[in-house]
């Protein structure tokens, strides 16, 4: 074989490579501090073994490992169909192919960290202010992916997130108290919005509806939630589809800045 042959590069082949890259770089961002990427690694792990014993000519565990690897493709639907769900979601929102959005998904060739503009003191202090008064709220945090799947003409706004705002929007008797607010960067871009409910069976049984949606809307999207019980006036906090604990609304806000900023 002729040296050449190796280095025939073209400029589909580069096109090639970049789109591989950047699909397996959202796939990892999509399960990127989740149970899911622990069982990716297993796989990984189960694959390097299965080769190895291969090359070995162990026969009977390299049959056996084959005949898993076999399936996998079907394995990996079941096992990442949160994640799946949350690509095809992405994929398919009616502003995917925007300016603004392409920029954002290619940010990763930009090595500067990204920060949000989510004034959290202001947040944190309307939700400490609603815990103490018992006021229920449901607040999500639109990060990558488009949440535009769950606008209307009618839930749909542009206000400015500003000290007691929040609790203005989920006081009892405001006409804007019902359903759930999306803040995107500093902004609440909509109110009244009625979220996709998640049908899990592992949510702990003191949890309401509200909760119920908050984990619904973190299974299909890589947004955040913050949920107060009406109640019990606890904060909740709810990433891909779990439900967080912390020890003080300080250290919830530490996380969430983190969570922001990847």
């Amino acid at each position: 074989m002729d040296l050449t042959d190796f280095i025939d590069f073209s400029f589909i082949d580069v096109i090639d490579i970049l789109l591989v890259a950047f699909l397996l770089f959202y796939l990892y961002k999509l399960v990127k501090g989740t149970v899911a990427i622990n069982i990716f690694i297993g796989i990984v792990i189960i694959y390097l073994i299965w080769r190895l014993t291969d090359l070995l000519n162990m026969d009977v565990l390299s049959s056996l490992l084959g005949k898993f690897i076999s399936v996998g493709f079907f394995a990996l639907i079941v096992v990442f169909q949160q994640e799946i769900r949350k690509f095809l979601l992405l994929l398919g929102s009616n502003n995917f192919t925007t300016r603004r959005n392409v920029v954002r998904y290619f940010k990763f060739l930009n090595q500067t960290k990204q920060t949000s503009n989510l004034n959290l003191n202001v947040l944190f202090d309307s939700c400490e202010n609603m815990a103490k008064t018992k006021t229920g709220a449901i607040i999500v945090l639109q990060r990558s992916n488009s949440l535009d799947f769950t606008l209307t003409e009618n839930n749909s706004s542009n206000i400015k997130l500003m000290p007691q705002i929040l609790e203005s929007i989920f006081f009892k008797n405001s006409p804007l108290h019902d359903g759930a607010i999306i803040i995107e960067k500093n902004n609440i871009i909509a109110t009244r919005v009625v979220l996709p409910v998640s049908d899990s069976t592992k949510m702990p049984s003191h949890y309401g509806l509200r909760h119920r949606a908050a984990q619904g809307i973190s299974e299909k999207t890589d947004a955040l939630v913050l949920v107060i019980s009406e109640q019990t006036g606890k904060i909740v906090y709810v990433k891909n589809g779990e439900f967080f604990s912390f020890d003080s609304t300080g250290a919830l806000r530490d996380i969430i800045a983190q969570d922001l900023s990847e």
